[in-house]
């Protein structure tokens, strides 16, 4: 039940980008179309997952034993960094399209503050290795829910008609905040 409550949670609840607003860069900006908004949620799954695990290990076997917990917050954005260049090397192989489509946000990712917030809140919150990956996959699921339901709805309001003034980015924070007020009735879901 412990594992359904964290899932629950960090999709809906405590969604990173729509109750905590953490990574509001790449969702503004890559959520023009569904297609990118995958791609690059697949990325922010593979490294906020690979990431909490490798941290965990190096928190736990390296920082703690040599009493240099300090080192923390470099340690952990190396680590991201790391995953992100391995994701980018892979990405520009595999699917150039993608790689293009993506384009500056794909570095961004290094610097989002939900990945290293959720390295950092996995071992602030005492969790195990298990736990800490299920934490954060389903916290990166819930980025990808964010981004995907923000680039369709951003898709069909392409196609309807709205004020001229609203094109846009104005458009776009109307709808993110509309999105947010929308996840927050999750809130109600847990006691």
């Amino acid at each position: 039940m412990e594992y359904f409550s964290i899932i629950i949670l960090a999709l809906f609840v405590n969604n990173v980008v729509l109750a905590q607003f953490l990574g509001i860069c790449p969702f503004l900006g890559v959520s023009q179309k569904t297609t990118t908004a995958l791609g690059m949620g697949g990325a922010v799954i593979f490294v906020m997952t690979l990431a909490n695990i490798v941290t965990y290990l190096i928190q736990n076997f390296i920082l703690i034993p040599m009493d240099v917990e300090f080192l923390r917050t470099i340690t952990f954005i190396l680590v991201v960094a790391s995953l992100v260049q391995i994701v980018e090397i892979i990405l520009k192989k595999a699917t150039p399209s993608l790689y293009q489509a993506l384009g500056i946000y794909l570095p961004l990712i290094t610097t989002n503050c939900a990945v290293l917030g959720i390295t950092i809140l996995a071992v602030q919150k005492d969790y195990n290795i298990v736990i800490s990956a299920i934490y954060a996959a389903s916290t990166a699921a819930g980025f990808t829910i964010a981004m995907v339901l923000m680039a369709g709805i951003r898709e069909q309001l392409e196609l309807t008609g709205y004020p001229k003034a609203m094109k846009g980015f104005p458009i776009s924070l109307v709808t993110a905040g509309l999105l947010a007020l929308a996840f927050m009735g999750f809130a109600g879901l847990v006691k």
